[in-house]
Formats: C-alpha cells, structure tokens, sequence
C-alpha cells in the first residue's frame, strides 16, 4: 500500500496503529499473566490433594474416590486425574476420567504427553503408596484466556473511544494549517499581504513566517518595477520629444549647412537618449540588487578607483583631460560591489564631462581621521555655492 504524503493521514495511521499494536501487546501480556497465575494456583491445589490422599495406610477404592471428590469440591476443580500404585506397581485406584496416563510416575512436578495433548503431574511417594495427580494444560489455557479477555474488555471498549479522541486532536491541530492554506488559495495573484501565523503549531509557524518573508521580498520588487516604469516614462518624455522636433528639423532643412547643424544636434540627441536609457537599466538592476536584498561583502576601494580610470580613460583622453589615481591608500569597506562602481564611475564621468580640455580629474582614497575617504577633484568650473 502507498504511504500517504498527507500529514494528517500519517498521524493518523501512525497513531491508530500504535494503539493496535498497544492492545495486542496488552492482551498478550495479560494472557500471559493469567496463564503463569493459573499454573500457580493449580500447581498448588494438585500438590494440596495429593498431600491429602497421602496417608500411612493403603486407602481403598471408595475411600480415595470420597476423599478426591471433597478435594474436588474444596478447590472448585473436577477435571483432576488421580492415580494410586502400591510399593509393588499394582494400581490401587484411578479416577473416573477417559484419559488415560502412563504408569509411571517421576515424582514431583512434570509435563507428560498423552491422549493427543500434554498434561501437568505431580506425583509423590510414600512408604507404602505413590499418588499421582494430573491436570490438562487446556483447562489452565482456556481459564488464562477467560481471564485475559475479562481484562480486555474495557480495553476493547475504549480503543474506538480513544481512536476518535485522536482522530479529533490530530484534525483540530492541523485544522490551522488547513485555515492558512485557504487563505493562500483565495487570494488574488496581486495580493502579497502577510499571511497570519496566529494559532499555527511551532513546527509550521517558521515556515509561514519565511512565506511572509518572501512575500514582502516579491512586493519590494514589484514596487521597483512599478518605480523604474514610472521613472523611465518621466526620463524618456523629454528626449523622445527633443528628439522628434530634431527629426522635424531635419525634415525642413533646407540648405547643406543648416541639414548638417540638424543632423549634428539629432545625433548628439540619440547620444543623451543612449546614456539615459543606459543610466535606467543601471538603476532597475540596482533596484532588483536591492530588493533581493544582497549581503553586503568586502570591497577593494583602492583597486575600485584604479578600475574605473581604466574604464574612463579612453573618453578623458578624447577630450584632452588628464585622469588618473592621485592616492591610493589600502581600503576595505563593505558594500555591494557594482553599486559602488557605478557610483563612482557615475561621479568621474560627471567630472571628466564638465572639465575643459587640457583640465585634470584626480580620484584619491586615503584615510582621514580613521574613516576612509573617496575624491574626486577636477579643474572644472565647479557648482555655484547658490545651486549647490
């Protein structure tokens, strides 16, 4: 049979079954115990009428036979086989039974096996007289499994009460997580409102709450998404629409000059709708960096500053500024590695854009006061201290 992977199945079967095996180990253990009483209590009564039979003198036939049935009566058993033998071997008596035991007796307690099954004999000597008492293994078992089934009859009552009792906590526990698995499948797509983990067992909580985790991760970034949609629409407006009187522009150009001014201005117009569009892509991918939520790790800044010259140092060579690295001190910080590029790269094009040819830009990182420090200076013209 295939195990069932629902977990409320699985405590159930395992339950269920538990107090199966439970009450099969009781009954056994019950049966057991009443077998190992009885032949206690039997072993005690036949040693008792044999005692009795004993006497110094040979008993006769109705002697003995009076003698064994008031035992009989005395100790509520009349399935008893009794046998007597002079010092001789000559039988003297035996008992009114069909069974029919050997004739020979080992004295004291024994199983001998005879008539299709096994009785229990104990036997004992006197100077002029052996008496030998025997007893069907049979009676002391159905008497063990009479007994046992009396203990087991509350047990047999109880058991379906008991199964229901755990069938209703297994279900009422659960019921919880049943809630919260409604709550997931009634929701809208859009919807990534935490999910209450009130009432939930402490083995399920965790993974509900890591469920809210990711859930407000996922919000986090659909509302970079929805920021950057926003944010590009706004951006791309006003290049689109430069872009489009340039077109026109060039459209009505009538003349070689004024076509190659229109075409020189449409041009530089692509170029800044270019680095926009790049400037946007930097900035999704760094809003998705952030909503993923990136662990911080060590960064080089020394070695930041060198990369990012080399990156530059075609444009600033185009234009005729000097670039290059003033100081370099060791420095480690943590950060998110592309986010600081770009941040830096961002902050030397500025300067190498806005700096005259024949001008210098000089990135510096060096200690100060024991905090780390990252420079740029330029010979440009600089930010006015009212527009700063």
């Amino acid at each position: 049979m295939k195990m069932t992977h629902s977990l409320r199945g699985r405590l159930l079967w395992f339950l269920l079954a538990a107090i199966t095996l439970a009450a099969v180990a009781q009954a056994t253990i019950a049966y057991r115990t009443a077998l190992h009483d009885a032949d206690q209590i039997f072993d005690y009564h036949m040693q008792q009428m044999a005692l009795s039979l004993r006497s110094g003198t040979p008993l006769s036939n109705d002697e003995a036979r009076a003698r064994m049935e008031a035992e009989s009566s005395a100790s509520g058993n009349d399935d008893m086989v009794v046998q007597m033998w002079s010092p001789d071997g000559v039988q003297m008596f035996h008992s009114v039974s069909r069974a029919r035991l050997p004739q020979r007796a080992v004295l004291g307690f024994s199983n001998v096996r005879a008539n299709g099954t096994t009785y229990r004999v104990f036997s004992i000597q006197t100077s002029n007289q052996t008496v030998q008492v025997a007893q069907d293994l049979a009676v002391r078992r159905n008497m063990a499994g009479n007994l046992a089934l009396r203990t087991l009859g509350p047990i047999a009552v109880m058991m379906p009460i008991l199964m229901l009792v755990v069938w209703w906590v297994v279900s009422g526990s659960l019921q919880p997580v049943a809630r919260v698995r409604s709550q997931v499948a009634a929701r809208q797509a859009d919807d990534l409102s935490p999910v209450s983990d009130t009432g939930l067992p402490d083995e399920v909580r965790p993974l509900v709450q890591e469920l809210n985790l990711l859930f407000g991760r996922v919000r986090t970034a659909f509302e970079a998404q929805q920021h950057f949609v926003a944010d590009a629409a706004h951006e791309l407006r006003t290049p689109l629409a430069a872009l489009r009187l340039q077109a026109q522009s060039l459209d009505r150009a009538d003349t070689p000059e004024a076509r190659r001014v229109a075409v020189s201005r449409l041009t530089a117009g692509i170029d800044r709708a270019t680095r926009l569009v790049e400037q946007l892509l930097v900035l999704a991918r760094q809003e998705a960096t952030a909503a993923e939520g990136t662990v911080a790790r060590p960064v080089d800044l020394a070695d930041l500053a060198r990369r990012t010259v080399a990156d530059l140092a075609g444009v600033a060579a185009a234009k005729g500024v000097d670039l290059g690295v003033q100081q370099a001190d060791p420095a480690t910080a943590l950060g998110q590695p592309d986010a600081l590029q770009i941040l830096l790269r961002n902050l030397v094009e500025n300067a190498v854009k806005y700096t005259p040819g024949g001008g210098t830009v000089d990135i510096a990182v060096q200690h100060e006061s024991g905090k780390i420090v990252v420079q740029v200076e330029d010979s440009g013209p600089g930010i006015p201290p009212e527009e700063r």
